[in-house]
């Protein structure tokens, strides 16, 4: 394990505490655990499994979701910090039992400064697996006393969040009848199509993957597929909600997109700094993403509690209210959305952090 400075991997500055390198020659393991911030408690964030090209994309990845973790975590008013780890690999080919205790150690080694759960790559049961060799670990099976599946929450959460959007925009947040486009109907995707179709929303979707587009369209005849993203976000959205991967939302997209509200899943969503700007300039309501897509961290930190799927589900549901807030709070101030939620949060781990300087015995 390698413990060093950022700067030393990149130019650019960092406000991360801690950037770990793990490797264990053995079992192949190659991963990076991120932490931005413990401010207001220990970090928390997924471990992603995925096939980087190159040790850079990895490290920028996990940089920018740790903070987006940490932003995340404040505004969904909980008492933990942020964090995030990759490891760099294809999870069909390259996930073992011997590499995922490996991952365990080196979480383990930590001490309670992270706490791992599933992402991208992992699942609840590979999180059982860590735990063999790490006390911290959350977003387990139900069978080992976890909250089980976090994409349940989280696509309730987007859809509050969506709701809050349309109450914003329009005045109510019924979304019955309005054209809603999902890009990536996974596993938050499928449920967020779920929440929209029985309101009455009018559903389109796109997905990489033939399998979920069959699946969602299985169980939602009603929905309307299209071959790609791009063809979704030409279409006459009201609001096109990305629940995929990262950067969904660049100078391209926004040259065609006609949605009045952007609201979706998928973490880090804005391509490049001041994309926020050109959003709020196209009078287009986007809803941040870390804001919304807070109900699976919701789901998995309460499992540090003992697991109360309708506790975890209340205070997701709270979403609602935060999300109206950063909304308005942006109309108030004449700033972007993204904008007023960076505030919000940087607002609470700065005050609430200011009290971990009193000592108590």
């Amino acid at each position: 394990m390698t413990d060093r400075p950022v700067s030393a991997v990149f130019s650019r500055g960092t406000r991360h505490e801690q950037v770990v390198f793990c490797h264990d020659e053995h079992s192949g393991l190659k991963a990076i655990i991120a932490v931005y911030s413990t401010a207001l408690g220990p970090s928390l964030g997924g471990t992603r499994f995925y096939p980087y090209a190159s040790e850079d994309d990895a490290i920028e990845d996990v940089l920018n979701l740790s903070q987006g973790m940490a932003y995340k975590a404040a505004l969904a008013g909980l008492d933990l910090g942020g964090g995030k780890a990759v490891i760099i690999g294809d999870p069909k080919t390259d996930k073992t039992e011997p590499l995922l205790r490996a991952y365990g150690r080196f979480v383990q080694s930590l001490a309670g400064r992270y706490y791992t759960a599933c992402d991208v790559g992992t699942s609840s049961a590979d999180m059982d697996v860590i735990a063999r060799e790490c006390s911290y670990v959350t977003g387990r099976t139900v069978e080992h006393g976890g909250a089980g599946d976090s994409s349940v929450l989280t696509a309730f959460g987007v859809y509050q969040g969506m709701r809050a959007s349309a109450k914003h925009r329009w005045g109510s947040p019924s979304l019955e009848g309005r054209t809603v486009g999902v890009a990536g109907v996974g596993k938050v995707g499928h449920h967020l199509v779920s929440h929209l179709t029985a309101e009455g929303a009018k559903v389109v979707v796109t997905d990489v993957s033939a399998d979920a587009i069959t699946r969602v369209v299985g169980e939602h005849p009603e929905t309307t597929t299209v071959d790609d993203t791009d063809a979704l976000v030409r279409m006459d959205l009201d609001v096109y909600a990305p629940c995929a991967l990262g950067g969904a939302l660049d100078d391209a997209t926004l040259d065609v997109l006609k949605a009045q509200i952007v609201c979706g899943a998928a973490n880090n969503q804005l391509a490049h700094p001041g994309i926020e700007k050109v959003l709020d300039e196209r009078g287009i309501t986007y809803a941040p993403d870390y804001c919304v897509n807070s109900g699976g961290l919701i789901q998995v930190a309460d499992e540090l509690e003992g697991f109360s799927f309708e506790r975890a589900k209340s205070r997701s549901a709270k979403i609602y209210d935060t999300t109206l807030d950063v909304l308005r709070r942006a109309d108030a101030d004449k700033v972007p959305p993204s904008i007023a939620a960076d505030t919000l949060a940087e607002q609470r781990m700065r005050d609430v952090g200011r009290l971990r300087s009193v000592w108590l015995p």
